[in-house]
């Protein structure tokens, strides 16, 4: 199966049959729950090698339950090998890495029992309708008809897809599939979900719309690592952010925390007049930091320790009576964190990930 497919493989032989007896939410969660209070997902010191190639070089993280990871690296780092690893689809040639407790060498049935996966594009029936869709892979996992048709409503309600419940997939937009994927792989309501770079391709409503969503599902304890290329994605949704290249982890912490690795806040200044770039070069050379200028833009840049200095440089414009159209504090950006950690933002990466596919 391609790394770019989502997993329904096995599913009518992991998933428990409901005969009935269990409550409704034991039924979907497979009649069972995550062991203790572990990770939800650990990483143990994974790695895949295709011949003379290394994809994963010993990648270890936690993940905590109900929080969000987000695999964060460039094209062929090797995010989609760890997920194909982490989820049974493919075997670590060492390590392990469990997943609600259960080891992916050991019990990769329970794995598979556990979790939800969401690969890089959706891959539902497009002949059938929405409905028709969790019916086919609900009747998989087992679920009662009765049951079934009870979580159908609430899934297709939760996506916004109520009213287009009974068209057929190939009418849907790329926004509208994403969702009824991430429905299906909610069928059985795993405790922990991966999602492997779950809005490529969409626009930037349809992204919103999804991410408010996976939001929603954290809110009720879903644990979710996500792969993403999308630095903004990674800033709104992850708790904790691991970025990986070349098939090792160069740095990991919270959004926040990597933002300060990458350096100061810096103070950007726009003046009003291109006479006043002088003068004002000279005021903020005052804070004792370089400062950059761009003449075309008006525009003057120096480092800045938060609102207190911003505050001070004010007074000292209103003091001097040079007229500003705009100040304000920039923290780094995580293409900021991408770039010092990498040496080249995302956007310069190859639109392909022949290795990882190749899985």
């Amino acid at each position: 199966m391609p790394a770019s497919a989502t997993d329904h493989s096995d599913l009518g032989a992991a998933a428990p049959k409901n005969d009935g007896h269990m409550s409704d939410s034991a039924a979907r969660f497979g009649g069972m729950s995550a062991p203790g209070s572990a990770p939800a997902i650990e990483a143990i010191d994974l790695v895949k090698k295709f011949d003379d190639n290394t994809a994963v070089d010993g990648v270890s993280f936690t993940v905590p339950q109900g929080s969000v990871l987000g695999l964060l690296g460039p094209n062929g780092a090797g995010k989609t090998t760890t997920v194909r690893m982490m989820t049974t689809l493919t075997p670590p040639t060492s390590g392990t890495a469990r997943v609600a407790g259960y080891d992916v060498r050991e019990n990769p049935d329970m794995v598979r029992r556990s979790m939800g996966l969401t690969g890089q594009a959706a891959t539902v029936d497009e002949l059938l309708t929405g409905r028709e869709n969790i019916a086919m892979i609900g009747g998989l996992y087992g679920i009662s008809r009765k049951q079934l048709k009870k979580i159908s409503g609430e899934l297709l309600e939760q996506f916004s897809l109520s009213d287009a419940a009974d068209r057929t997939v190939k009418s849907y937009s790329g926004g509208m599939r994403r969702r009824i994927d991430l429905a299906v792989s909610l069928l059985a309501a795993p405790p922990v979900l991966f999602l492997d770079e779950p809005t490529t391709g969409l626009d930037p409503r349809s992204r919103s719309e999804l991410w408010d969503v996976l939001r929603g599902l954290v809110k009720q304890g879903t644990t979710l690592l996500l792969t993403t290329q999308y630095l903004e994605e990674a800033d709104q949704l992850a708790d904790n952010i691991v970025v990986i290249d070349k098939g090792t982890i160069i740095a990991e912490g919270s959004p926040l925390q990597l933002k300060e690795q990458a350096g100061k806040a810096s103070l950007v200044l726009t003046v009003s007049h291109a006479d006043d770039i002088a003068p004002a070069e000279a005021l903020l050379r005052k804070t004792g930091g370089e400062v950059f200028v761009d003449l075309g833009a008006r525009r003057l840049t120096a480092p800045a320790d938060g609102l207190a200095d911003m505050n001070r440089i004010i007074g000292w414009f209103t003091e001097s009576g040079i007229e500003v159209d705009d100040i304000g504090l920039s923290r780094p950006s995580l293409d900021d964190v991408f770039l010092s950690l990498t040496g080249h933002r995302t956007e310069d990466d190859s639109p392909t990930d022949t290795l990882e596919t190749s899985a």
